[in-house]
């Protein structure tokens, strides 16, 4: 029988993550293997497409610092001032289920869950290199420079955490990172020692750039 998990998954902005995550889920699905994308809390506004349950659950801050309070939260953090958070009564039934949870979180969401000692595979979402981290940005349509810089500044931070996570996938051709990313995830493939290494040395390539 399969044994669900969670797989917390992070990545800079314009890495890709979440067309990688969705590419997975569609793989996913066409082989039966249950995994779903964890639906997290936001005092957000919903954006134009975007409804609630499906995307995410829109409460007011007033509801959201009540459930904080009330340790309704698995983690949660505030971030451009608005609240993110994960029910931990909704990971639990979902794996009570027998339902993989894939749940995108930044790298401060992460080390609250990582000192929960909550059991998980992490993984962290690499780009090629630096230029195309930065050309991915500016393809986002954002023409304020300094808005660009301060994205990758961030970036750079976040690469900088990248070794407390468990896999490393680097995302330069699409259609490979989304095979070792549903490798990951299915358990199809061992965690490779060599393989992390290099992986390990990329990263230190691409931080020193």
């Amino acid at each position: 029988m399969h044994k669900s998990n969670l797989f917390l998954v992070s990545a800079p902005s314009g890495t890709g993550k979440s067309t990688l995550i969705n590419s997975v889920l569609d793989k996913a699905a066409q082989f039966n293997f249950p995994l779903e994308l964890s639906i997290s809390y936001t005092t957000r506004i919903p954006r134009v497409g975007e409804t609630d349950t499906n995307h995410y659950f829109f409460v007011s801050p007033e509801e959201f610092i009540a459930k904080k309070e009330a340790n309704f939260f698995l983690e949660c953090a505030e971030v451009h001032g608005n609240w993110y958070g994960t029910s931990a009564d909704f990971v639990k039934s979902k794996l009570d289920a027998g339902i993989s949870l894939i749940l995108e979180i930044d790298v401060q969401g992460f080390r609250l869950i990582d000192d929960l000692a909550f059991n998980y595979e992490s993984i962290f979402i690499l780009p090629p290199s630096m230029q195309a981290l930065e050309d991915r940005i500016k393809q986002r349509g954002d023409k304020d420079l300094s808005a660009i810089n301060l994205r990758l500044e961030n970036a750079k931070k976040e690469l900088m955490c990248a070794s407390e996570y468990k896999n490393l996938v680097i995302n330069d051709i699409f259609d490979e990172a989304s095979e070792v990313l549903y490798q990951i995830i299915a358990k199809e493939t061992p965690v490779n020692e060599q393989n992390r290494q290099e992986l390990q040395l990329f990263l230190a390539q691409l931080l020193s750039s």
